[in-house]
């Protein structure tokens, strides 16, 4: 630094070499010094610096900044003479500084969380390994794949519920292990991608990405929203329509997507109502995971809960009977959550008043182009869902399975001069990772069923808790743990996954039909609002653009705590009074 205190005052020529090397000169200093006081002392000395340019320097944070005066500087003449400096930023800091404490703290905090998962992960195993030496040997009635399933089943139902390990993941893996011990053979797992399950689903998806593009969602719901005189009447409007989207949309999340811009232009078109706005923040998810039960592909809970029915007892429920039992279900319950949001969230004067929607102005804010006669392509996508529609609710009739129904529907909707999508971007809209999920948790219930697993506890260890109950008492008991299970299993498909194979031997045990068991505790876990994180439809509405007002979590709160019962209440008298006459009896 010597250097430096010699420079006499010069031209800008010869100040700019000297700043320069003065720069070069203190950056190489610092790096090869490790002594901290070194360092300080050579960090601190006077370097003429141009007010116009930043020195790419950052000090120590061992190093406090010292105020100097240029002028007392017996090194400094000329022009700086008289100045003070601004002060030099930061030099990178010299290797073998000390660490923070926070990033010191680190590597430990990660070392316990290692040890704290090792420890649980050893744990596991070890009451793995013990329910499997606990359950009975194959002279008891168990086979030894009955045990080698149960035992892959509970580690399954443990990773779903207490960690955050992908749904999907846990289930390939559960699927994987059950090939490798030679329980469930590779062909089979392999060919139930060939199921009709999946490939109902994915005709599905199709079909409503091509209605979808058509803009007749859009155009329903313009149709209805502007005929809206009050609140309530709104209220009720959109409820109608969010569940004649159940007919066609397959999915939950699917259908929230679809009503998303709907709600963000009616909260602009009702910018100076916000309670009216959170109040149909919430009514859109709640009436679209309520109205899910209306059809089969309304939920993919229920293709996978109809799976394990008719892996597991021979036959499952169509396409047009489910419509017949759920409809009703999913209009009752829809309407009262409807409702209950209302009187919970607006008060009589946010109610009160005539609604004098504007249709341009609602068209404009939705995006879509929802005036005028519809286009041809929306009364094409219009005649194509009513005829599958129809097709599917008739199949005693004609014979054709509802898969065959969907996937001539989806190629219709992707016909060049007769569709709306390319076919390449209707599949992309399948989502992959749930038909994964599906076939594992298909794969899941076909072993329970060939391992004798099922038959295992249906005669020995639920036999006897069945009989201690009456019917109405059981079904309670059922319904009541599937609406409350989405407090445990976020993910809707996972608690059918999880409830299903537990509901059938059950219901088997107490001589029940376990096709309404089913049906019950599939209608009831559609009740899911109690948590932003229970649904997605709820998780997407709870988070809005551009400050939109939304619901808050005590809200949801409020709604489960008196909607709850509510859901109970109508799926046991549904199962009761109901679904025996329309063909579903509860024996």
């Amino acid at each position: 630094m010597s250097s430096l205190t010699a420079l006499p005052a010069a031209p800008s020529r010869a100040f700019e070499t000297a700043e320069k090397t003065a720069t070069k000169t203190a950056e190489t200093t610092a790096s090869e010094t490790t002594d901290p006081e070194t360092a300080r002392s050579e960090w601190t000395g006077a370097q003429p610096v141009d007010p116009d340019r930043t020195v790419p320097m950052e000090r120590p944070e061992w190093v406090e900044p010292v105020e100097r005066d240029a002028a007392a500087d017996p090194g400094t003449t000329g022009s700086t003479a008289g100045t003070t400096p601004p002060a030099p930023e930061e030099p990178e800091e010299p290797e073998g500084s000390k660490e923070p404490e926070a990033s010191a703290a680190d590597p430990r905090r990660r070392r316990l969380t290692l040890a704290l998962r090792a420890l649980a992960v050893i744990a596991g195993a070890a009451g793995l390994v013990w329910m499997y030496l606990a359950l009975p040997a194959p002279a008891a009635g168990l086979p030894s794949d009955g045990r080698t399933v149960l035992v892959v089943f509970a580690a399954t139902l443990a990773c779903w519920t207490l960690t955050r390990l992908d749904d999907t993941f846990v289930g390939t893996a559960a699927v994987a292990v059950l090939i490798v011990a030679g329980v469930v053979p590779h062909e089979h797992f392999l060919g139930l991608l060939g199921s009709d399950t999946v490939w109902l689903l994915v005709a599905a998806c199709v079909l409503a990405a091509g209605i979808e593009r058509s803009g007749l969602p859009a155009r329903a719901a313009h149709a209805l929203i502007v005929r809206a005189a009050t609140v309530r009447r709104l209220v009720h409007l959109v409820t109608a329509g969010v569940v004649l989207t159940a007919l066609a949309i397959p999915s939950t999340s699917g259908r929230a997507a679809l009503a998303l811009p709907v709600f963000l232009a009616l909260a602009k078109v009702f910018a100076e109502r916000p309670a009216v706005v959170r109040a149909l923040a919430l009514v859109f998810p709640a009436t679209i995971l309520l109205s899910a039960i209306a059809t089969l592909i309304g939920a993919a809970a229920h293709l996978i809960g109809n799976g394990f029915l008719e892996a597991m007892t021979g036959s499952g429920i169509g396409f047009g009977h489910w419509l017949l039992l759920g409809l009703p279900v999913a209009v009752v319950c829809s309407h009262l959550a409807a409702e209950l949001v209302l009187l919970l969230m607006t008060r009589r004067a946010d109610r009160r008043g005539r609604l004098a929607i504007d249709a341009d102005r609602f068209a404009e804010l939705s995006g879509q182009h929802a005036s005028g006669p519809l286009t041809a392509a929306q009364w094409r996508m219009l005649a194509l869902v009513a005829a599958v529609v129809a097709l599917w609710c008739t199949e005693s009739l004609h014979g054709l399975p509802p898969t065959l129904v969907a996937l001539l529907g989806a190629v219709a909707a992707t016909a060049p001069g007769f569709g709306t999508v390319r076919m390449s971007a209707g599949l992309k809209s399948v989502p992959w990772p749930l038909l994964v999920f599906m076939i594992s948790a298909a794969a899941l219930g076909d072993a329970l069923v060939s391992s004798g697993a099922a038959e295992w506890l249906t005669g020995t260890a639920l036999g006897g808790a069945a009989g201690a109950l009456g019917d109405t008492a059981l079904l309670a008991l059922v319904v009541t743990v599937s609406a409350a299970a989405h407090l445990v299993l976020q993910s809707r498909s996972a608690r059918a996954a999880v409830l299903v194979p537990a509901v059938i031997p059950l219901a088997v045990a107490a001589g029940l039909n376990p096709a309404a068991v089913v049906f019950a505790s599939t209608a009831a876990a559609g009740f899911c609002h109690t948590l932003t994180s229970s649904a997605k439809p709820v998780a997407m509405f709870s988070d809005l653009p551009d400050g939109t007002p939304t619901y808050r979590r005590s809200d949801l709160l409020r709604l489960s705590a008196l909607l709850g019962p509510l859901v109970v209440a109508v799926v046991l008298g549904a199962a009761l009074y109901l679904w025996p006459h329309l063909g579903l009896p509860l024996r």
